[in-house]
């Protein structure tokens, strides 16, 4: 701990675009580039940073980047600059009062985790109680060609990667498995339906069963957890839920009614590292695992996912693969690169990243600053 909470003298919140290599296309569309939200908080010559996952429109889910922003700039940065807080659970407790809008107040969240990681001098996993100096990653693959498909499914195994993860949708789904399992047969193979189905495709969810898959994520609706519970007991393999797993509440619940067998914890999409926890310690205690999905982040948001998944439950392979499969550049200095799916766990206080500022600054749109 500190000697004294923690003043956030400033902050800074800039609006990057990041193109990508290759567009990304998923059930919801293709993105081309990463448009987030940049977060700064600085504290006696300390910085902490932290990215946004929203999109530009609610199609993952029902935050949007305009939004977020307007709730950062016009109620939570005023309520942080100038104050003091001794932990991040006092963080929690300020963002407490506001309903919704997790991925917002992740952002905040985690910036002040940061901070208090660096001004420790400790590494980020050390003050989560993580247990890792490295982690297994995976690789998720956008929806593309079959014959194309199987070629980057087998590049990623020999790379290393120690699951591949398909994205499917209506239509592009068990032709794809199908000819991937094949192709395959000794593959942790998982898919992704990013919410594009309904109970009444139970036949393709069932053709689905037949490929020895580790699990079918979010294969109904955003907001659907009844569902899910109707749909789990029909099949062998487990589902794992993404999109409607905001709180320990939800997770709870969807643990109960039998919905579910995993969790895909983004610390973005659950409001921060204190819910993260939860969720986390939840699922350990039904023995059931999580793993660490993501948003196609920057450095900033990929070295917050590596330091989650060291914790002890992330059992499964996360979306934490390589920088450099979706940037040219990146805006961190640091290379975060996997090696045989391994990714190491970035070193140094905090999440162990730094600004690469001028290449930041080239991609940045707008910035806004707030003084004390």
């Amino acid at each position: 701990m500190t000697a004294s909470p923690m003043k956030i003298d400033s902050a800074e919140l800039r609006l990057v675009r990041l193109p990508l290599l290759t567009p990304f296309t998923i059930a919801t569309g293709t993105m081309h580039e990463k448009l987030f939200p940049l977060l700064t908080l600085r504290s006696n010559g300390i910085e902490g940073f932290a990215e946004g996952v929203m999109d530009p429109l609610p199609d993952y889910l029902d935050e949007t980047i305009a939004g977020g922003m307007m709730l950062l700039r016009d109620v939570l940065i005023p309520q942080l600059v100038g104050k003091s807080f001794g932990s991040p659970a006092a963080i929690e407790g300020l963002l407490a009062p506001w309903r919704g809008h997790y991925m917002t107040k992740a952002m905040v969240e985690m910036a002040f985790w940061d901070l208090w990681a660096k001004s420790l001098n400790l590494p980020l996993t050390t003050l989560l109680g993580g247990e890792r100096d490295a982690i297994d990653v995976g690789v998720s693959l956008g929806i593309g060609p079959i014959d194309n498909t199987i070629e980057r499914a087998r590049n990623h195994l020999a790379l290393g990667y120690k699951r591949i993860k398909l994205k499917i949708m209506p239509g592009h789904d068990v032709k794809l498995v199908e000819a991937v399992r094949n192709a395959l047969p000794d593959a942790h193979l998982t898919v992704d339906a990013n919410s594009a189905y309904t109970l009444a495709d139970m036949d393709t969810m069932l053709a689905l069963d037949g490929f020895g898959l580790d699990y079918i994520e979010q294969p109904l609706a955003w907001d659907d957890i009844h569902d899910h519970a109707v749909l789990q007991p029909r099949l062998k393999t487990a589902i794992c839920l993404d999109e409607c797993i905001h709180t320990a509440e939800h997770a709870r619940k969807a643990l109960e009614s039998g919905a579910t067998r995993i969790i895909n914890i983004k610390v973005g999409r659950v409001g921060g590292y204190q819910e993260s926890r939860r969720i986390h310690d939840l699922c350990a205690a039904w023995t059931f695992p999580v793993w660490c999905g993501g948003m196609l982040e920057s450095g900033i948001g990929r070295a917050h996912n590596i330091h989650l998944s060291t914790l002890a439950n992330f059992r499964k392979p996360g979306d934490t693969s390589s920088s450099s499969r979706y940037f040219a550049k990146d805006i961190v200095n640091e290379a975060l690169e996997a090696t045989d799916g391994r990714m190491p766990v970035p070193r140094g206080p905090g999440i162990g990243v730094t600004l690469d500022r001028a290449f930041l600054d080239k991609v940045t749109v707008s910035t806004e600053t707030f003084p004390a």
